[in-house]
């Protein structure tokens, strides 16, 4: 594997040593397979950092035809030598990260602690069980007005962290600083747990197995923004990795029906410890339709037998909640605004293999709203409850492409598909994946290419 390469070895797609950085962004709604494109990055990479989010994201691998479902560990931890980073800006469930390593432990994907090979960042906020109580709790208060979380606690989590009252991974590893830290907090969440009808906590309880599992965990724990600032200050490569998608956005996204953190390529600077200028290159992943999961507007959905059969044909159900995943069209007015958030200097292009056999593919390339023509997708949800997509329609192709190694031997139609793309875009695709294996890729560009 090139994880195992030295320095001099490691080389650009077309030649030239050098080293690098590079974001894979989800370019939708979440779901688009940011986990093997971080898998297939990792062959090169020396650290994985995961910088947002909570275990409200599923990032699933399958190598050797084995599938690995990821909620908090980076993507990189199935790969050689490489430094897999839970970075301080993610919200971390305590237990759910000790059950995935269990898990990881039991298949023999885990070294000893002291290989390097995870980092828990020290900063990094805790989910706790009251979080997801309120979580779940407020959902079946809105009823039919609910945004549609997970119910994981990751919404409570980043308002304490806002307000400044979080419990952080440190503070697991010091009961007497623990303690300080519920009395601060508890009496506030029991009152309000109480008045939406749901279950209160005991702080002693809380303390021992909030103790409990930090111990567990402690051996992984350290300063992950220190670490990860060294590595790119000795010219090792680095992959950020973001959960969710770029529609998602707490401030940007399809707001109030968004995750709570910042989904774009402004959130990894804060979220990993580093300045935006370490950043050389953001990788856009694209699913070869669009999908999203739970509450909110979505203009290109198929509301039919035949987003039915999309979804059954490309698995889409929620790797983390099983929920089913609504289907729709490609975006490219969609794809358009999350370039412009996140400067893409390449496209990953996911799930190709689920568009073979349709007669015709259509592919949305603006809307209309009110009369008027839009470009970009309108991000006030308001105004995109109202948008009708304009659809061009493309032939589609019947050939299997999940034994295609390279962009020659796809269909012709298909190449027609993934060169509208880049034409629309201005970004050019440099991988293609046409299966779920970690084989069933297609190298098109390097993606460690700075633009």
């Amino acid at each position: 594997m090139l994880g195992n390469a030295t320095t001099a070895q490691r080389t650009g797609f077309f030649g030239g040593v050098y080293m690098s950085t590079v974001a894979v962004i989800g370019a939708q709604w979440g779901d688009e397979g940011k986990g093997k494109v971080v898998d297939y990055l990792a062959e090169r990479a020396r650290f994985v950092v995961r910088y947002q989010g909570g275990n409200n994201a599923g990032h699933t691998l399958v190598v050797n035809g084995e599938k690995t479902i990821l909620h908090l560990v980076p993507s990189g931890i199935l790969a050689d030598d490489v430094t897999n980073v839970i970075g301080d800006g993610t919200v971390i469930d305590p237990w759910v990260l000790v059950g995935e390593l269990e898990g990881l432990e039991a298949r023999g994907a885990m070294r000893p602690p002291e290989s390097g090979q995870l980092v828990i960042g020290r900063r990094a906020a805790i989910v706790a069980p009251y979080h997801v109580a309120m979580d779940k709790a407020r959902e079946q208060r809105l009823g039919k007005g609910k945004i549609g979380t997970t119910g994981r606690g990751i919404g409570p989590a980043y308002e304490d962290v806002a307000a400044r009252r979080a419990i952080r991974v440190a503070d697991l590893l010091d009961r007497e600083r623990l303690s300080d830290r519920l009395d601060r907090v508890l009496e506030e969440k029991n009152a309000l747990l109480a008045w939406l009808g749901a279950e209160t906590f005991d702080k002693d309880d809380l303390i021992e197995r909030l103790t409990a599992v930090g111990a567990r965990l402690k051996p992984w724990v350290d300063d992950a923004g220190k670490r990860v600032r060294q590595a790119i200050a000795d010219d090792l490569d680095v992959v950020f990795e973001g959960a969710q998608g770029a529609m998602l956005d707490v401030v940007h996204g399809t707001y109030p029906y968004v995750t709570s953190s910042h989904t774009t390529t402004g959130g990894i600077a804060s979220g990993s410890g580093t300045h935006p200028r370490q950043l050389k290159a953001v990788v856009g992943v694209v699913k070869a339709y669009t999908t999203r999961v739970g509450a909110g507007p979505f203009p290109t959905e198929l509301h039919d037998s035949f987003g039915d059969s999309l979804r059954e044909k490309g698995q889409e159900f929620g790797s983390t909640t099983g929920r089913p995943r609504r289907c729709g069209w490609l975006d490219l007015s969609q794809l358009r605004y999350a370039h412009q958030l996140n400067g893409f200097t390449s496209l990953a292009l996911t799930k190709l293999d689920v568009l073979t056999g349709l007669e015709s593919i259509e592919v949305c390339v603006g809307y209309s709203v009110d009369g008027e023509r839009w470009d970009i997708i309108p991000t006030d949800s308001d105004l995109m409850e109202r948008a009708e997509p304009i659809t061009v329609k493309l032939a589609g192709w019947t050939e299997d492409v999940r034994d295609a190694r390279s962009y020659e031997e796809l269909p012709a139609n298909a190449k027609t598909y993934i060169d509208l793309v880049q034409r629309e875009l201005g970004v050019p695709v440099g991988l293609i994946s046409v299966g779920p294996g970690r084989s069933e890729t297609i190298r098109h560009q390097d993606l460690w290419a700075t633009g």
